[in-house]
């Protein structure tokens, strides 16, 4: 061989082997994730070789994989062009529409690379992502289990596996399908066991079912790996809130925030802390929660995080205004804000300002499509402002040989949100078994309530009421006409005229006695359990007779979750005359109880669940200057809720207080009451 031709092939190989020698460094670069590194090393390849394939290759994959997309996707556009049937280049060009999130682009070209080579792994498994990130998780699910038929047990295609199911799962839950969203966690948690990811889904999903016992086991679960235990205490936290067990929820929460001495991840320790707050504000211990929050936004101003734990906080002590100015600061950061938008919507209804209440949550909805809190208010706020009916049947009778059976019929029309068309028929018909004394009343009224101002409401009714009696026959006028005012935080006042009929027995209602009650009910609440309502009464009557009555209750609450309170009564009444063959009116009346009152509400009671009250009470009551009398009173209800729209209840009485018969001792009810909303549509309205 030729000399000449010798040596030119000896540096041929020489040059490519110090080539592919050069190189090496570059995919290892790219191996190790140092895309910077990489990027920087194929540029100066390429100076050197400006139309090497692989460099350029390379090259593109560093400035992609290095965040810069769109100059990638040029850069493979420009390979493609050189190289349109490479098939290497079409992967890697399919991969840059996947890096800009040209996601339907995507779909189309990867669909034309599965049909070109059906046992290619990347193509399979770019389909699949594409698939993935599109929401079709079925055909996702399809071509990933195909890329693992091609490359069985490969870790990206079992990665974007386990993301599918997430994906598909959460999809699933976002349209109330919760069961089938289970399923899919399950089958994932099936696959890959004990993974972080699918059990807190699992927990959270569970949840959002009201299926406290089993998120309470899933998390558990998850601190079976011990770098999650912060994930599982916060969570446990949450499921005891849940649950109304409060003093527990502090007391897993502090475990948590106990052990975030060490912890240099930031997202944990602001899950933590948040938690630990919200847990503090739970339990109603503002000060210590306040303290905090003021030290954590003195070293991060205007982090939403933080905003909406004292817009909470705000929320629990009733300062509403303050927490709807954090609201509002929330989406000056970001206007998408779950917490800004809902917390906003749920302040306004504290606010009265239900029209913009309906609008935050409606806009809520937009940006969180079917979210169930936003759904579930919404709905709440659409049956405040529906139609509905409340009828209440009733038996009593008292130790004075009184019986009567009464029914009341009441039925209300929202025409708008401030506005509301108010109906009332009562019918009772009483009779005395010994003297045999009967009589009957009709009365109908109907009336408007009215919201002035969003701390101020109106209502009035008026009326006839029609009575038939042994002696006497007749028809009077009956009014009620009352404002309801949110004067200051935690304290309501109502001041109003009431004209009814004395109708408890067949001789009082045959003597056609008319009552113009005064009255003012007054309630101060406060932000340690404490309570007081005072109620003060002047009646003056038709037959120059006339009354005051003072009725006092100071009260604790003990439990939140039922309610629990006890607490202390007093009522005093005395009338200008004393007419006891008629009717109860000493010259002075005290009586004084304690009581005990266990509420579970009817108001939050969730769809297919029992709600009751009991009250149970004892004392002593003093008239005028004979002995005291020790008494007694039972009142409660059982009630069961069939829907957002049906529920029905029993409730009953039982109480020797004299002034609860207005003619002696042993009073006796029971009765059966029940509510329906009934209006076929709310009159406010869903946008979307």
């Amino acid at each position: 061989m030729n000399t000449k031709y010798i040596l030119l092939f000896a540096f041929l190989f020489i040059g490519v082997f110090c080539y592919s020698q050069n190189m090496k460094e570059g995919f290892s670069y790219l191996e190790n994730g140092k895309y910077q590194e990489a990027e920087t090393f194929f540029k100066t390849i390429l100076q050197e070789y400006p139309n090497s394939k692989t460099a350029r290759l390379c090259y593109g994959r560093a400035v992609g994989l290095n965040g810069k997309s769109a100059e990638a996707k040029t850069i493979f556009s420009s390979l493609l062009n050189d190289f349109p049937n490479d098939f290497e280049v079409q992967l890697n060009y399919g991969e840059s529409l996947l890096w800009n999130q040209e996601f339907n682009l995507a779909k189309a070209y990867y669909q034309k690379l599965v049909n070109t080579n059906a046992k290619s792994f990347p193509a399979l498994l770019g389909f699949a992502n594409t698939l993935s990130n599109i929401q079709e998780y079925d055909e996702a699910l399809l071509y990933v289990n195909k890329a693992l038929e091609v490359s069985p047990e490969n870790p990206n295609a079992l990665t974007s596996k386990k993301y599918i199911y997430l994906g598909f799962a959460y999809q699933k839950q976002q349209l109330q399908q919760y069961i089938e969203a289970e399923k899919l966690l399950k089958k994932c948690l099936s696959l890959f066991a004990n993974d972080t990811n699918a059990l807190l889904n699992l927990a959270n999903l569970y949840l959002i079912m009201n299926e406290f016992e089993k998120a309470e086991e899933t998390y558990v679960m998850l601190a079976k790996n011990v770098s999650n235990a912060l994930e599982s205490l916060n969570g446990l936290s949450l499921v005891a809130h849940l649950k109304g067990k409060e003093k527990q929820a502090l007391q897993t929460s502090q475990k948590a925030y106990d052990l975030l001495f060490g912890v240099n991840d930031a997202a944990r320790k602001q899950q933590t802390t948040e938690r630990y707050i919200q847990a503090l504000i739970w339990n109603k211990k503002y000060a210590k929660a306040t303290r905090l929050i003021d030290e954590i936004i003195i070293k991060e101003p205007n982090k939403n995080w933080i905003l909406a734990l004292r817009a909470t906080l705000n929320v629990y002590k009733s300062n509403f205004k303050q927490s709807l100015a954090d609201y509002d600061q929330i989406l000056v950061n970001d206007s998408t804000s779950f917490d800004g938008n809902l917390g906003k919507a749920n302040v306004l209804k504290a606010l009265g300002k239900y029209d913009e209440a309906f609008a935050a949550a409606e806009k809520t909805l937009t940006l969180y499509n079917n979210q169930k809190d936003a759904t579930n208010f919404i709905k709440e706020l659409k049956t405040k402002f529906t139609p509905f009916y409340e009828g209440k049947a009733s038996y009593s009778f008292d130790n004075g040989d009184n019986e009567a059976f009464s029914v009341q019929n009441t039925v209300a029309f929202p025409f708008s949100t401030r506005l509301k068309l108010l109906g009332n028929y009562n019918y009772r018909t009483t009779n005395n078994t010994v003297t045999n004394n009967k009589a009957t009343s009709h009365a109908l009224s109907a009336g408007l309530k009215y919201q002035l101002l969003p701390t101020v409401t109106f209502k009035g009714t008026f009326g006839v009421t029609a009575a038939t009696a042994e002696t006497n026959d007749f028809t009077q006028v009956i009014a009620d006409v009352s404002l309801n005012i949110k004067s200051f935080k935690l304290q309501t006042l109502d001041i109003g005229y009431n004209r009814e009929i004395q109708s408890f027995n067949a001789d009082l209602l045959d003597r056609e006695i008319v009552q113009n009650n005064f009255y003012a009910n007054y309630n101060v609440s406060t932000n340690f359990n404490l309570g007081w309502f005072t109620q003060y009464y002047y009646t003056s009557q038709n037959d120059d007779n006339s009354r005051h009555l003072l009725f006092t209750s100071l009260y604790y609450n003990i439990l939140s979750k039922p309610s629990l309170k006890v607490g202390f009564n007093y009522q005093y009444i005395t009338f200008e005359k004393q007419v006891p063959s008629i009717y109860f009116s000493p010259s002075n009346f005290n009586a004084g109880e304690v009581f005990l009152n266990l509420i579970k509400d009817e108001n939050v009671t969730k769809p297919k669940e029992w709600f009751y009250e009991l009250t149970a009470a004892t004392g002593l009551q003093y008239i005028e200057n004979q002995e005291s009398q020790s008494t007694y009173r039972f009142q409660g209800k059982l009630g069961y809720k069939f829907s957002d729209r049906c529920l029905a209840n029993v409730f009953g009485t039982r109480s020797n207080i004299a002034s609860a018969t207005a003619a002696g001792f042993t009073f006796t009810e029971v009765g059966v009451r029940l509510k329906w909303v009934f209006g076929g549509k709310s009159i406010l309205k869903t946008g979307n």
